[in-house]
């Protein structure tokens, strides 16, 4: 049998640092290898040049091992930093063997803990549901912790596997039954994404059983605007044109489930051109809803991934002049008025400002390349725009189809409310695609209207009518509440959730405020160390678990910020009012506040109206009760009393 060698790729684009044939990989001076690695990833950490510089020779000596044992060997492929489809997450090193893919996760480490194992087992499980070669494989995780002596164990259905028996193991996985070799060039090209149809009918399955029911709160409210995008994407794959939908409403409307009925849909499949396990996807630029979202659906297996995706992501797979092509006819971008801008992309994705495109512009780009048809729906929420790079608002979608290429092939759908934003556009106005009611069950139809007079910059503020809409908001459910005395403000929740167990209340502060973990007593302190949230697998049961476990909101000991809670909601919070937000002189003071630095080409244009969104996000949060604590600080006293004022009722 002949033994075909493959030449190290210079492409940076296709998701991976280094990849080559086995022979090729071992021979390789593992400097050229690792300055490759560098190249692909850009930006890197002293920390992360070591362990490349450890472990590669590793990988190159076991490697050669393998090559010596078995000739044939010299063919299979290396592929190392890969990142997986659709994701940002890169596996450390994936071998392609003859049948099989090993999957290997290194670790300068002794031991292995119980995280590294979870790790290494969910890169194969990703790999194994969501990359098309590799349905019908075997995808072996193998953890080397480098430091580790002794024999291979096997833990949770991953091989722990010391560095000088990884040949070994190698030899052990490499199944030789199929005729069929592993294709690199399939695995590595850019359309690899499919996930199985299995997981697909498991998470359709999930949703519609509706035994996440959090999520369907707003079931009633949502049904005339989701007949009514299916009408459209009827209407789009008959006539092989490309529509923006785009749907608005206040806080709390339904606009999630909108998305999401949409994404979970089986209409678009029967409609579309190419053949997919589905033909519709729901995407967000906020990671912390994307996060909570997989958290609730990850029964349905793939880790809760099969139909929501992050923004950047996808972006980075299919946008950018990428050439990929989806598989999606439907594309669902939740909370759309926060598109980035183009300097906000550039940084984002680390391009030049010539080469960056806003992302709407990316998301008209995508859609033309699509056979036949596309739908792209817009979920438009009011005055969200809390991250620098998200004030061009909903006026950047009518640039990015004005100045599309073809820009003659789109119609713009919408309420009558937005048609002024989009002068010389097809425009057909629609009043289902507003769901202009907020829902929180029957709770806070006056909620949007009165934290919009609360917050806005503008003054001085209708102090008796924003009374009029506190007493409105009592009178339906929604209760204000304020305390000074952080204590009775948790006692308050705790005493009333004691019984319902399945209601979900948690703490709330500013990102910018710095008093609340500084300037007040120990027990009055909220715990503002936001390095947790950065953890993924943390936030989801943060929203979702129970009292029984560590992590639950209901324990009242970690707070999230505006960030981690726009797009979600719990039945009650705790919100501490800190000093970057103060009424001062009959005004909203900011001068206390944490300053917004500039970072590479995105700048801030109004940070008063950014801080008024924050505050405007923490208190659309709750569906029962907004207990504010105002801490007893001298610069604080204007706000207590304002907050009293216009109806927030003292415990």
């Amino acid at each position: 049998m002949s033994i075909t060698s493959r030449e190290p790729s210079s492409s940076n684009t296709a998701g991976r640092g280094w990849d080559s044939d086995f022979r090729s990989f071992e021979q390789t001076p593992p400097a050229s290898v690792v300055r490759r690695i560098q190249d692909f990833i850009g930006t890197h950490s002293p920390s992360e040049y070591r362990s490349w510089t450890s472990s590669v020779p590793h990988l190159q000596r076991e490697v050669g091992e393998v090559v010596r044992y078995d000739g044939v060997a010299g063919s299979y492929t290396a592929v190392l930093e890969y990142q997986l489809p659709l994701e940002a997450r890169r596996i450390d090193a994936v071998f392609l063997l003859h049948d099989g893919v090993a999957v290997i996760e290194l670790k300068g480490k002794a031991v292995a803990t119980a995280a590294d194992v979870d790790q290494a087992h969910a890169y194969a499980r990703d790999l194994a549901n969501y990359h098309r070669d590799c349905h019908q494989r075997r995808v072996v995780p193998i953890l080397v912790p480098t430091e580790m002596q002794g024999p291979v164990q096997c833990t949770g259905h991953v091989h722990v596997c010391p560095p000088h028996r990884l040949d070994e193991l190698l030899a052990e996985v490499d199944s030789k039954f199929r005729p069929d070799r592993m294709d690199p060039d399939r695995f590595l090209s850019a359309d690899a994404y499919r996930p199985l149809p299995s997981l697909i009918q498991a998470a359709r399955a999930l949703f519609h059983s509706r035994r996440v029911p959090r999520l369907w709160r707003s079931l009633a409210n949502t049904d005339a605007a989701v007949d009514g995008i299916h009408d459209i994407v009827r209407e789009a794959a008959a006539t092989r044109t490309r529509r923006l939908v785009l749907v608005t409403g206040v806080p709390g409307a339904g606009k999630t489930l909108v998305g999401l009925r949409m994404a979970h849909s089986k209409a678009p499949d029967r409609l579309a051109s190419r053949n997919s396990p589905s033909s519709a996807i729901y995407l967000s630029g906020n990671r912390s809803l994307v996060q909570v979202l997989q958290y609730q659906f990850r029964s349905a297996g793939g880790g809760g991934r099969a139909f929501v995706r992050g923004v950047k992501d996808y972006i980075r797979t299919y946008g950018r002049a990428s050439g990929n092509v989806p598989d999606h006819h439907v594309i669902v971008f939740d909370e759309a008025q926060r598109a980035f801008d183009a300097p906000k992309v550039a940084d984002a994705h680390k391009l030049s400002l010539a080469q960056a495109k806003s992302e709407p512009q990316e998301f008209v780009t995508i859609a033309e390349q699509l056979p036949d048809w596309c739908v792209v729906v817009g979920l438009i929420g009011s005055g969200q725009e809390i991250h620098v790079g998200e004030e061009a608002g909903i006026g950047q979608w009518a640039d990015a189809v004005r100045g599309s290429a073809d820009a003659d092939s789109w119609t713009v759908h919408g309420p009558p409310g937005i048609q002024s934003e989009f002068p010389g556009l097809t425009f057909r106005p629609d009043q289902a695609l507003s769901l202009d009611t907020a829902l929180r069950a029957h709770l806070a139809t006056d909620l949007d209207l009165f934290v919009d007079g609360l917050v806005s910059p503008e003054e001085p503020k209708d102090e008796t009518r924003l009374s009029q809409l506190a007493g409105s908001l009592e009178r339906n459910g929604h209760h204000l509440r304020l305390c000074r005395d952080l204590r009775v403000g948790k006692a308050y929740l705790r005493d009333r959730y004691a019984d319902q167990p399945d209601k979900r209340f948690g703490l709330l502060a500013s990102s910018r405020d710095k008093a609340l973990d500084r300037s007040v007593p120990a027990h009055q302190r909220f715990d503002t160390d936001y390095r947790w949230r950065s953890q993924a697998k943390l936030l989801g049961p943060w929203y979702v678990e129970s009292e029984e476990h560590p992590d639950s909101c209901r324990h009242l000991h970690r707070s999230i910020t505006e960030f981690e809670a726009q797009g979600l909601e719990l039945d009650g919070v705790l919100l501490g009012w800190g000093t970057d937000f103060v009424r001062s002189g009959g005004v909203w003071d900011m001068s206390r506040m944490t300053r917004y630095r500039k970072s590479g080409q995105a700048k801030v244009r109004d940070p008063g109206q950014l801080r008024a969104n924050a505050y405007r996000v923490l208190l659309t949060r709750a569906r029962d009760v907004t207990v504010v604590y105002v801490p007893d600080l001298p610069e604080s006293e204007g706000t207590a009393a304002f907050l009293q004022g216009v109806g927030f009722q003292p415990l």
